[in-house]
């Protein structure tokens, strides 16, 4: 361990992380009303003192995104990057009402955790990295290499009009300021303080099959498309069946597949004229996004033309692909992985943990920008969405410091 970057962990203010998220989590940031928090973190990146510069930039309406940069350039350079956006919070009030955590942005201490919407996703992260930087500068410390903060709109999904990745695609376009740049980033989704340097794939596929409703008692008038969904339901089986078979599961992401998530049809008491399924595909580091969805697509006209029902197929979740988000990995023997897993090691006493992310977030934009990228935070994704998101105190402080490690120790710091 460098001696500046043990300054930097040790300058890290445990008390000022904890006080930084509760005050988050305390101002709500449903997409697409991220504008308040955006503000807020702006003010905190000017008042704490870890920044040469800090700017918000609307790209969007009443849409944000904020940019930070410290340090020279003379040595290796770092991009720490976040989702200013919470999912919404109805299940949150049904879950707790009449309890001590019934407000979702009350942000209660219980048990050495705090409570509330967004703590993990990812408030957490963003004030990580508030406090990690100006504990360089805490510690008399002057970043050699740049470090740049990225904190966007609209990553979660969930609310109509939202949730299309529009705030990083304007940042990689150039809408929202320079065009980030870094030799290394973190983005800080919930990992429990592991390393994900890998992440699936996803595509969601809507199908609608339309027949010719008919009264029950004359059927032969009409044309059956829950049969043709029953059929289709079938064939995706199958082939997810199939999927799990002949492609090789992924060290770190497990199986390909595809999920079922929802059916409806009929209603009257008359042949169904309709039915509509949604699915999800999980895609593997190596496979094709266009590929997946033509087999969608294939299978879906394949049935419809056999059971005489129109067909539609639409992909309704694009991100940096027009049918879905592609998977990404990096190699755990980049340098930037291996420094950080050292400065893992340096603060915890534990060896890093490399994982693979369970979910699908923004690092494929900026690997498309020639930046590697790794997901590494406090917090557990499966709390996240949930009414029961929580943060472990320990855990926060504990990443932070390592965080304020890493800025130096990749960076490499001067003396003020």
């Amino acid at each position: 361990m460098s001696a500046a970057a043990a300054r930097a962990a040790a300058a890290v203010d445990g008390d000022e992380v904890v006080r930084l998220v509760r005050e988050a989590v305390g101002i709500p940031s449903v997409t697409p009303n991220e504008e308040e928090f955006g503000r807020w973190v702006l003010d905190a990146m000017g008042s704490a003192g870890g920044f040469d510069d800090a700017d918000l930039v609307e790209f969007e309406p009443g849409r944000v995104n904020v940019l930070g940069s410290s340090g020279g350039g003379s040595g290796r350079s770092l991009l720490l990057a976040g989702h200013l956006d919470t999912v919404a919070t109805e299940d949150w009030s049904e879950q707790w009402q009449g309890t001590d955590r019934a407000d979702p942005f009350g942000a209660h201490v219980i048990d050495g955790e705090i409570w509330g919407r967004g703590v993990a996703d990812q408030k957490a992260g963003i004030c990580a990295i508030i406090e990690a930087t100006t504990a360089v500068s805490r510690a008399g410390l002057r970043p050699a290499g740049k470090v740049s903060a990225l904190f966007i709109s609209d990553e979660e999904s969930g609310q109509p009009g939202s949730g299309v990745s529009a705030g990083i695609r304007a940042a990689v376009e150039g809408l929202s300021g320079p065009i980030p740049d870094a030799d290394f980033a973190i983005y800080t989704e919930p990992t429990t303080s592991a390393i994900y340097t890998a992440q699936m794939g996803f595509l969601i596929a809507d199908v609608t099959y339309t027949g010719v409703s008919a009264y029950f008692g004359r059927p032969e008038l009409g044309v059956d498309a829950l049969r043709a969904g029953h059929a289709l339901l079938g064939r995706l089986w199958e082939c997810s069946d199939t999927l799990r078979r002949s492609i090789p599961a992924h060290e770190l992401l497990g199986e390909a597949f595809l999920l079922v998530t929802s059916v409806a049809s009929g209603g009257n008491i008359a042949v169904p004229g309709t039915f509509e399924l949604s699915l999800i595909r999980k895609v593997l580091p190596g496979e094709s996004l266009d590929d997946a969805a033509e087999q969608i697509r294939t299978i879906s006209e394949d049935v419809a033309r056999d059971h005489r029902v129109e067909c539609d197929v639409r992909f309704s979740a694009a991100r940096d692909h027009s049918v879905g988000g592609t998977p990404d990995e990096i190699s755990a023997q980049h340098p930037g992985v291996l420094a950080l897993a050292e400065s893992i090691t340096a603060i915890s006493g534990q060896p890093a943990r490399i994982e693979g992310a369970p979910y699908w977030s923004e690092k494929p934009f900026l690997r498309d920008l020639g930046i590697p990228s790794v997901y590494f935070a406090p917090g557990d994704i499966s709390h996240c969405h949930t009414p029961f998101e929580r943060l472990d105190i320990d855990e926060l402080i504990t990443a932070t410091r390592t965080l304020a490690h890493f800025i130096a120790e990749w960076c490499g710091a001067t003396d003020l």
